[in-house]
């Protein structure tokens, strides 16, 4: 079954429930149909975090293992979607707190006594970014969940945005436009809006 075909015929939650058992049961259909539907996702969210293409698969092969491990164990196996979410989003933090931590040796380094300032960054724009995302990691989780889903690349369907979220895809548009207004309200706070 194609992705489209499987975003456009939304599980319910019992289906989404009984799919999930089955997968956990062994059932290669079952973990397929899984994939189908929630596969654009995971790629959605790991490719939101801005990792390398390398990176961005190794989150979400890892992400999917962490599914295997924890298949028969969720307690919410309608949910599954948003553990899926969830699960990539820490995936992707753990690869870019990694990813900070690597030393750069032999061609990688930057030459000897070089700076670290890009001078061809703006100041201005680099503060303005900082703040914006401070005031992002003080939404909800919700709100973040979703204004990363609208912003991946490649986005995710709306249906797909859905079923991930477990809203109904038409309050989608007023849940996003509640999530920038508090954005907003966050980034005025801060003084960052003029």
């Amino acid at each position: 079954m194609s992705v489209a075909v499987a975003a456009r015929e939304r599980l319910t939650d019992g289906a989404l429930a009984d799919l999930v058992r089955s997968a956990a049961a062994g059932s290669e259909s079952a973990w397929e149909r899984l994939v189908d539907e929630f596969g654009g996702l995971v790629w959605a969210v790991a490719r939101s975090h801005r990792l390398r293409e390398a990176d961005a698969a190794d989150v979400a092969q890892t992400t999917w293992t962490r599914l295997v491990e924890h298949l028969g164990h969720l307690s919410e196996p309608a949910r599954v979607g948003a553990w899926l979410a969830t699960t990539a989003r820490r995936e992707c933090l753990r690869q870019l707190s990694h990813s900070r931590r690597e030393t750069l040796l032999g061609d990688d380094a930057p030459p000897e006594g070089s700076s670290d300032v890009d001078l061809d960054e703006d100041p201005l724009l680099t503060e303005r970014d900082a703040a914006l995302w401070r005031g992002f990691s003080r939404l909800r989780m919700s709100d973040q969940a979703l204004l990363r889903l609208l912003i991946a690349d490649p986005r995710p369907s709306y249906e797909a945005i859905a079923a991930a979220l477990r809203i109904p895809v038409g309050s989608i548009g007023p849940t996003r436009a509640r999530a920038l207004e508090r954005l907003r309200m966050e980034l005025d706070r801060e003084g960052a809006i003029d």
